[in-house]
């Protein structure tokens, strides 16, 4: 399995100026990019689940020059699947669909995720249509494909298996690693794009 940490660092070399959603992998995503007025973080440092994708397909669609990377999680897809779907059918060239899949919820304690040992996420998102899908067990062969993955067109999909980060903390008594609020990171991004409000 793979530590998120150590794969987002491994991503940041080859990220460019693209828009990062990072989705849960944002706590450790905060303290590695370079260019935080590109990261729409969204949800108040813990993001919302069941809506990533589709934030992060509305970006694409709105920015089409420029590159949009998704840190998903397999429990946020499995609340929305048919986002893959509707990605498959508008085709975004430049929309790059990375699923942090660690078999579990780790945000609310380590529940299994059903039939999580199982599950090919590469597998469904290639029969959804999206023209291009990865899936990566380790960091060395990750390490190995992600240049020639950011540079193909998308979507594409790549699914990962992470080692989960259990917090069985009640999320009132969480430290949030999110210090900035949701208006001011769209303001940001909206800033840096050049977008009038």
């Amino acid at each position: 399995m793979i530590n998120t940490a150590d794969m987002l660092k491994i991503f940041q070399r080859y990220r460019g100026d693209a828009i990062v959603v990072p989705g849960h992998g944002g706590r450790h995503w905060i303290n590695i990019s370079t260019k935080p007025n590109l990261d729409a973080i969204i949800g108040g440092g813990h993001p919302g689940m069941g809506g990533q994708a589709s934030f992060a397909l509305g970006l694409a669609l709105a920015q089409p020059n420029r590159k949009v990377v998704l840190f998903d999680s397999e429990g946020d897809l499995l609340m929305g699947f048919g986002v893959l779907a509707t990605i498959a059918d508008r085709q975004p060239k430049n929309f790059y669909h990375f699923l942090l899949d660690n078999e579990c919820y780790g945000l609310t304690g380590g529940q299994p995720v059903p039939n999580g040992k199982n599950m090919r996420y590469d597998v469904i998102a290639r029969g959804t249509g999206y023209p291009s899908t990865y899936n990566f067990v380790d960091i060395e062969d990750f390490s190995s494909n992600i240049e020639r993955i950011m540079a193909q067109p998308g979507p594409v999909f790549v699914a990962m298996k992470v080692i989960p980060e259990i917090n069985n903390l009640p999320i009132d008594k969480r430290i949030p690693w999110q210090t900035r609020r949701p208006i001011d990171v769209l303001k940001d991004l909206r800033k840096e794009l050049g977008v009038a409000r």
